[in-house]
């Protein structure tokens, strides 16, 4: 066997077992940004798909976050009595409520998230054009495979 393949194998072994490691740490890092909101990670989870989607209804968020619509129930009644969110009647059909967040409580968010982003992109300035590229195309793969393997396995419970 060829020094090459050792070697690719190795990266490869290095790799998953970083990802493995990241994967932990984000989730423990969620963990902490939600106690330090006074919520759950599956409540801020679902604050930041608002944050980032727009107003949506419960039943949009709970396609978007693979949860059911009595779990998000529960979701949407702590984001409104933590003060992130509220229900408000869809201006287009107002049989239709939809989820929105509250501008001036999600300051305090986006202010956390502003020093995270920052130290995120001096990190990422040490990459070129085409390293950034290639790390853009395996968040994205990787991204939509954890995507579709968190489907599978809610199918089968």
């Amino acid at each position: 066997m060829s020094t090459q393949f050792f070697k690719r194998d190795e990266l490869i072994d290095d790799l998953l077992n970083q990802v493995k490691i990241s994967s932990t740490s984000t989730i423990f890092f969620h963990q902490a940004i939600a106690k330090h909101l006074g919520l759950n990670q599956t409540d801020h989870k679902c604050l930041e798909l608002l944050h980032r989607r727009g107003s949506l209804t419960a039943g949009e968020l709970a396609e978007e976050s693979n949860l059911t619509t009595g779990a998000i129930t529960g979701v949407i009644d702590r984001l409104e009595q933590a003060g992130f969110a509220r229900r408000v009647k869809d201006p287009n059909d107002r049989r239709r409520l939809l989820v929105e967040l509250v501008p001036e409580n999600i300051k305090v968010i986006e202010e956390l998230f502003e020093s995270i982003s920052q130290w995120t992109v001096q990190l990422l300035d040490k990459y070129t054009d085409e390293e950034l590229s290639i790390i853009l195309d395996y968040v994205s793969r990787s991204t939509k495979m954890t995507m579709e393997w968190t489907k599978t396995l809610q199918k089968k419970e």
